[in-house]
């Protein structure tokens, strides 16, 4: 009930980033057509334009340097892979897996991998799905210098449409600012670390995947890995895995019946228009909710299937029942693989909010700033959907303690732009953050760290009768 009034400015907020993510992929799929047409260099030119404009990894000079030398090798390897997939399967599976695993065990070492390896996720999607169009253009270029113009192509139209829009005013200024995260303690145990984990959990996934999808599914194994792959992407817990195969399943199991009422009256023409309009439907409203991205994806892949003769109605039960396996291989290999619980994730995303807040408070410190509070909060308030759904099974104290944590953020945010250092709240802080060893306690710390701050009167009247409901 109090998501509700936030749909309406989520919706309206993402509408301006999805048009221009959009608008740059048109163009780039323009540019790419007039030097090497063929759907090979068009799917590529779409893939890396929405994949760039999703990562942010354009956003300043900096960030523009590193996508001019991240791009081309994403394009030129997802290239290679769709032809390995197409030639030698197996050998296209192993790369596939290896090349998947690897961009998420890097994501430990800093915000640069972070953000590089968001480039890989969506090109790959593609070439999963249909990998014999990633060497299908024609031109004079040769084939190996097609991927790196494509690339750099996408990377000039979305950062030159960023900056028109931010100086319109039409978009956000999200450039990044580089702001220094957190410091997490090395840990003393000999356990592997969460990404390492989720990585292996990756690896074991894929192979699973591959293998059922090729031995029990014929010419629908793709859709078994591409479930797989997807509800592990962006790991962050066993529960996310789950909450997100479940929207995978329903995403998809709209997608197809949305396809299979689509694809005749289109034509393969008419599928050009309808692909790219499913992909911008799923960009704006990816933000609202993984449901609609799930769905609008699945549509657009199907009417490429249709566009490249493959039958993409055809024995549509099966594929639904591909996709089930592929979610049931993935939600098996996050509980029952090295797991990572989710609170352990969430609690670790608190601490880190707490210390930014706490050194953000500290008047010791010289130069303080709300950029990692916010960012930290917001890794935090990421994890919502999933712990909200699990309020529903009975599992409350974490979606309950990112509700607390999240009322702070505004009144925090004005202590700290003011530069005021009260000693209550800093107190506060300190408790939270020796509560996260003991989470039986942590809830009341956390309401009492929104107590001590300078709440509105009708605001805190609110949380405490909501308070009073919960207990």
């Amino acid at each position: 009930m109090t998501a509700a009034p936030s749909v309406l400015p989520t919706v309206l907020r993402a509408l301006p980033e999805a048009v221009v993510a959009m608008a740059a992929a048109l163009l780039a799929l323009a540019c790419a057509q007039w030097f090497a047409p063929g759907p090979g260099s068009a799917v590529l030119a779409v893939v890396l334009s929405l994949s760039l404009a999703r990562s942010r990894l354009d956003r300043d000079r900096r960030g523009r340097l590193e996508a001019a030398i991240a791009l081309p090798v994403v394009g030129l390897a997802a290239t290679g892979v769709g032809w390995l997939l197409l030639h030698a399967p197996w050998i296209g599976a192993a790369a596939f897996t290896v090349g998947v695993a690897a961009s998420v065990w890097l994501r430990q070492f800093g915000e640069l991998a972070r953000r590089a390896s968001r480039l890989i996720a969506l090109p790959f999607v593609t070439v999963l799905t249909v990998p014999h169009l990633s060497g299908a253009q024609h031109g004079r270029l040769p084939a190996a210098v097609v991927p790196i113009l494509v690339a750099l192509l996408a990377l000039a139209w979305v950062s030159l449409l960023d900056v028109l829009g931010r100086r319109m005013g039409w978009l956000a200024d999200g450039r990044t600012h580089h702001a220094t995260a957190p410091v997490r303690a090395p840990s003393t145990h000999a356990r592997l670390s969460a990404t390492t984990r989720m990585a292996l959990q990756m690896v074991v996934a894929l192979v699973l995947a591959f293998a059922v999808g090729h031995l029990g599914f014929g010419e629908h194994w793709p859709w078994v890995v591409l479930t797989a792959f997807i509800v592990h992407s962006g790991n962050r817990g066993r529960l996310e895995v789950a909450y997100k195969s479940l929207l995978r399943l329903a995403g998809a199991a709209g997608g197809c019946v949305a396809a299979a009422l689509l694809v005749t009256p289109a034509g393969a023409h008419g599928s050009v228009a309808l692909i790219l309009l499913a992909l911008f439907l799923g960009t704006w409203l990816r933000q609202l909710n993984y449901t609609w991205w799930a769905l609008f994806v699945t549509v657009a892949l199907a009417l490429l299937q249709n566009y490249a003769g493959l039958p993409a109605t055809s024995e549509m039960a099966l594929r639904l029942a591909a996709i089930a396996a592929g979610a049931a291989i993935g939600v098996a290999t996050a509980w029952l693989v090295v797991p990572v619980r989710s609170t352990d994730v969430l609690r670790r995303r608190l601490a880190d909010a707490l210390a930014a807040l706490g050194e953000a408070l500290d008047p010791t410190i010289e130069r303080r700033g709300t950029t990692a509070f916010v960012r930290a909060l917001n890794d935090v308030e990421s994890l919502t959907p999933a712990f909200r759904a699990a309020r529903v099974l009975g599992l409350r104290q974490p979606a309950d303690w990112i509700d607390a944590l999240s009322v702070c953020r505004a009144p925090a945010l004005a202590l700290i732009e003011q530069g005021a250092t009260p000693g209550n709240v800093r107190r506060a802080v300190g408790a939270a953050r020796q509560a996260l060893r003991e989470p039986e306690r942590l809830l009341t710390a956390l309401e009492a760290l929104r107590d001590s701050l300078p709440l509105p009167a009708g605001e805190r009247a609110g949380e405490r009768g909501q308070s009073g409901e919960r207990t």
